[in-house]
Formats: structure tokens, C-alpha cells, sequence
């Protein structure tokens, strides 16, 4: 009885704090405005946006649970929430009080059916860590256990007791906060509230099924299987269920503690460079990647005895991105639109996939992204480096108006990527001060648009064949031409092929310059700190460029 007036009260919690914050906003950005006092309202909005992130960040450190999980995506949704509310939140942490090991101990004996002493020869008592799903233990297999399994020392996730119940409450209380706010005009055409919340709770509820992440690590240790730079640990299946995960401890030097690298006789910047280039390819080549990199799930391995002399070690798969089919089919739309520097079809491309939703009138997002072209659409790697980064403020501040008016909605898995990039570039500067990541993505993305320049040409004409009621005026022979090459029937000699190849590669290039201006996402990170509202504006308008460098060899070999 007492559970449930616990639950009742803490979504009666949860709904009172939204309604009060939803009472505020709809006096001072809808009854004001109406009644010729919009300034009055405009003065105060970015303290009362700062109140209500600081108030939300203690009411979720309060309750725990999935709340703590909402303040964090909250902060990486910068597509639709303002900077005042992403920056507030960007510091909640998902650290709380440990549960009482005899808790752990009752819920654990009844997941493996068998007392503690029998499953584990030992379990330290005082957790590894503690977060606001589980927390983590320290322990040793059985000698028989150890003998099956291959290792000794392991790793004991266990859920909180009782999260189950919590999980379920807050989401019934979310859904029903999404549900009012949905009924509101302007909420409804700039996001999609009831989708977005779905798209946490899947997540959310994956999170809590161990079962889940076992099998993400093992598909992640199948990725890196000829790998040697990469170890990720073993999961102890017989030890293992949904709410209790047994892993080989894998322990080690953490990445980003410099000194200790140094000790060991490891170089920090090779672990940069090692890293980087371990993330990109998870990125580039398996479509299949760790989304939450942060320096306490990555550790640095000494091997004396190995092929190598230290190898990178994975934890914690319960946060991975995929690229979904209907994505990789996008993908090669955009990069046409990105190829072709058309505003419009980029445009399309970006609702297509997703990134906005039906309600967007698109045409100032055209003109603009039509400007973005012009500007920086040609230049490479190189050339973006030495821009001056005044000039990106200056794009942002002329961009970010529009970029708040337009519903932009960013699929998870394109924040996923983003999560992912940021994180490696953190990582890697931390490590090395002059790490440079424009270095390290180049190489993948020039190998990358090398293996699909093929898909890259088949695309631009069949884009040609469609509009060819426009050059209706031009040669008989023209127009014949473009035909057998939408039917497939034009032929062409060996040494024309071979000079075609070579044009092929001059438009590779080109299409490297056009689309990996991937650096805005880079400026945008480095202006986010002190101008949020550019760095965001920035950070957004490098989705489709980011997506394409970082994503286009998953597009299929074939076009549909």
C-alpha cells in the first residue's frame, strides 16, 4: 500500500510541476502577446527559462528514476528546446545514493534463483557505482563458473529495486504532459511531442533490460572480432538476466588520465589518434556504434605480451546508434542535394528523413541553405580551417533566428552520431590539446566517397532524366542520350570508360568539398560554450553535411 501512495504521489509530482510551468508559459508567451505587452514578456523569458532548468534539475536529483535520464535528454535536444534550458541541464549527472546492499543481495539471489554464495565465490559489497537505473558490484565467479566462462573477475550490474514500477509511472506522467502540451498550436507544428516522447521511452525501457546490452556487447565484440585494437568484455550468460548483468571485469587505465598513460609507457596522443580512428570506423564502416564514449566507459589496456601494447577497451553498451533502413535510403538523396547544391532538393531530402516535420514552410530554410552553399559549399578541409571563426558567429546569428522558428526535429540516431562525435572530440583533445579532427574524419571520407562515387554519378543522372522536359529545347542527340542512360543502354569503349574514370575522381573531390563542411558541426561545438544560440544554429545547419560524411558508405550499392 505504501508503493502505491508512493507512485501516486510521485506522478501527482511530476504533473503539478508541469502544470505550473505550462500555466507561466501560456501567460507570458500567448496572453501577453495578445493583449500588445509581447515586450514585457520578451524581457524576462531567458531568466524564467534559466528558473525553470534549475528547478527541473532539483526536482529530477529529488525523485531519480527516469527523471535524471529526461534532464540528459533534454540538454542534447538542440532542435528543440532553447539554449537556456540544454545549457541549465547539461550538468545533471546520473549519480545518486547507493542502495543498501542487502537490497542488492534479495533482488539479485531472486534473479538467479540461488543464494549469493552460490552463484559468486565473492561480491564486494561497496558498488563500483551508482546511478539512478543500478548500480554495479565487483565480484568473482564460482571456480566451475570460471572454468565455463574463461575468466574469473566480473562486473555485477543490478537494478535499482523497484525501477520497474518507477520507469512505468513517469513515462504514464510524461505521456500525459506531451498529451496537453500537444493540444497547443504552436507546440503541435514546431515538434512532435508524443513521437519524441516514444522515441525516449523505447530507449528508456532498453536501457532497463540487461538482457538488451548483453547482446549489444556481444554484437560489438563480433564487430571488432579481428580487431586487435579493441577489447570489449565477455558476458557471463548463466549469470545474466534481465535485471542482473554478470561482465568480465575489463578494468584498466582510464583513457583521458594522462599520467597514468605516461607511467605505463603509452603515448596519449597515439590513444588519440587510436581512438579516433576506432570511433569513425565504427561510424564509417559497421553503421553500428558506441553512442556515449565518455572517458569512464573507455579504458586503455597495457598488453606487454600481445600483438599490441595496449588496446582500447569498450564498457557499457546500453546507449549504441544504428543507422535504420529508411535512413540509408535518404542518404543518398542528400547526397545528390549536397552534391548538386540545391537548396530545395536538400531541403526535401531533410524532410524526407525526418529532420522536419510536415507543418515546416520551407522556404526561407531554402534561401538559407542556398546562402550555405554558396559560402561554404566549396571549400575542403583546408580551406574551412582557415576560415576565420568570426565568420561562423556571423552566419549563426543571421542563421539562428530561423532555426528557432522552423520545427526541426532531429531523429535519435542523428543526435546519436552527434553525441558520439562530440564525445570522441572531447576525448581526443583531452589527450592531445593539438588534436585535429578534421584529420581524422577526412581519410574515411574520402575512402568513402571513392567506393560510392559510382552511386554518386548513376544518382546525378537519374536526377538529369528526371527534369529533361526543361532542355526539351536542346539536341535530338542530347535528349537520346539522356534516355539510354536512365534505360541502361548506353555503352561506352574502354579507353572512353577509363577517361570517365578519371572525371570520376575529379568529382569525387568535388563532392568531398561540397559536402564535408561537417566543420560547422565543429564550430558550432567550440561557439556553444559562449554563444548557445549560435552554436546551436551552427551545430544544426551541419546535419545534412555531418550525415553525409559521416554515414554515406552505409547507402546501398544499388539505387532503388
Amino acid at each position: 500500500m505504501t508503493d502505491v501512495r508512493h507512485t501516486r504521489a510521485r506522478y501527482r509530482r511530476i504533473l503539478r510541476f508541469a502544470a505550473r510551468y505550462m500555466l507561466q508559459a501560456w501567460w507570458f508567451e500567448l496572453f501577453l502577446p495578445r493583449i500588445g505587452l509581447a515586450s514585457l514578456a520578451a524581457r524576462g523569458r531567458a531568466r524564467r527559462l534559466q528558473r525553470l532548468a534549475r528547478n527541473f534539475h532539483t526536482l529530477a536529483v529529488a525523485l531519480g528514476g527516469l527523471m535524471i535520464k529526461v534532464g540528459q535528454f533534454m540538454s542534447s535536444r538542440l532542435d528543440v528546446l532553447p539554449p537556456e534550458i540544454t545549457a541549465e541541464l547539461e550538468g545533471l549527472q546520473d549519480e545518486v545514493p547507493p542502495v543498501d546492499f542487502d537490497a542488492i543481495r534479495t533482488l539479485t539471489e531472486a534473479e538467479l534463483g540461488a543464494p549469493l554464495p552460490v552463484v559468486y565465490e565473492w561480491v564486494d559489497p561497496t558498488p563500483v557505482a551508482a546511478a539512478s537505473l543500478g548500480q554495479a558490484h565487483r565480484a568473482r565467479l564460482t571456480p566451475a563458473e570460471a572454468a565455463l566462462t574463461g575468466f574469473a573477475d566480473v562486473v555485477v550490474k543490478v537494478q535499482r529495486p523497484g525501477i520497474d514500477q518507477i520507469v512505468d509511472v513517469d513515462l504514464a506522467a510524461l505521456r500525459r504532459v506531451a498529451a496537453w502540451l500537444d493540444r497547443v498550436r504552436v507546440v503541435r507544428e514546431h515538434v512532435d511531442l508524443p513521437a519524441l516522447l516514444e522515441e525516449f521511452a523505447v530507449t528508456s525501457l532498453e536501457e532497463i533490460d540487461y538482457i538488451h546490452e548483453a547482446a549489444n556487447a556481444e554484437r560489438f565484440r563480433d564487430d571488432f572480432a579481428d580487431d586487435a585494437r579493441v577489447v570489449a568484455p565477455e558476458v557471463a550468460w548463466e549469470r545474466s538476466t534481465r535485471r542482473v548483468l554478470t561482465l568480465a571485469d575489463v578494468t584498466a587505465i582510464k583513457i583521458t588520465d594522462r599520467d597514468a598513460l605516461r607511467d605505463a609507457g603509452i603515448d596519449p596522443t597515439e590513444v588519440a589518434h587510436a581512438f579516433a580512428a576506432v570511433m569513425f570506423e565504427q561510424l564509417f564502416s559497421h553503421g553500428y556504434f558506441h553512442a556515449d564514449p565518455h572517458p569512464g566507459n573507455v579504458f586503455v589496456t597495457p598488453t606487454p605480451d600481445g600483438d599490441r601494447p595496449w588496446t582500447l577497451t569498450f564498457i557499457d553498451f546500453g546507449m549504441m546508434g544504428e543507422v535504420p533502413d529508411r535512413l540509408r535510403q535518404g542518404l543518398q538523396r542528400l547526397i545528390v542535394a549536397v552534391a548538386a547544391r540545391n537548396g530545395r532538393q536538400l531541403v526535401d531530402s531533410i524532410r524526407d528523413v525526418g529532420v522536419l516535420l510536415p507543418s515546416a514552410d520551407t522556404v526561407e530554410l531554402e534561401r538559407a541553405m542556398t546562402a550555405l552553399f554558396a559560402r561554404f559549399g566549396g571549400m575542403g578541409f583546408a580551406e574551412l580551417q582557415e576560415v576565420d571563426p568570426r565568420e561562423f558567429r556571423d552566419f549563426a546569428v543571421e542563421f539562428r533566428d530561423l532555426v528557432r522558428r522552423m520545427p526541426f526535429q532531429l531523429p535519435e540516431n542523428f543526435l546519436l552520431v552527434i553525441r558520439a562525435v562530440s564525445l570522441t572530440s572531447g576525448v581526443c583533445s583531452a589527450l592531445d590539446p593539438a588534436f585535429n579532427i578534421w584529420d581524422a574524419v577526412e581519410p574515411y571520407a574520402q575512402r568513402l566517397i571513392r567506393d560510392e562515387q559510382g552511386n554518386v554519378v548513376q544518382a546525378f543522372a537519374k536526377e538529369a532524366v528526371s527534369v529533361a522536359g526543361l532542355v526539351a529545347r536542346m539536341p535530338r542527340r542530347m535528349d537520346d542520350v539522356l534516355s539510354r542512360l536512365e534505360e541502361g543502354r548506353l555503352s561506352v569503349d574502354a579507353p572512353r570508360l577509363d577517361t570517365r574514370l578519371r572525371g570520376l575522381e575529379v568529382l569525387a573531390r568535388r563532392v568531398v568539398s561540397a559536402v564535408l563542411f561537417a566543420g560547422l558541426l565543429i564550430a558550432g561545438a567550440v561557439l556553444r560554450p559562449d554563444d548557445p544560440v549560435a552554436g546551436t544554429a551552427l551545430m544544426i545547419a551541419s546535419v545534412p553535411a555531418l550525415l553525409h560524411a559521416l554515414l554515406a558508405g552505409f547507402v546501398s550499392r544499388r539505387i532503388p
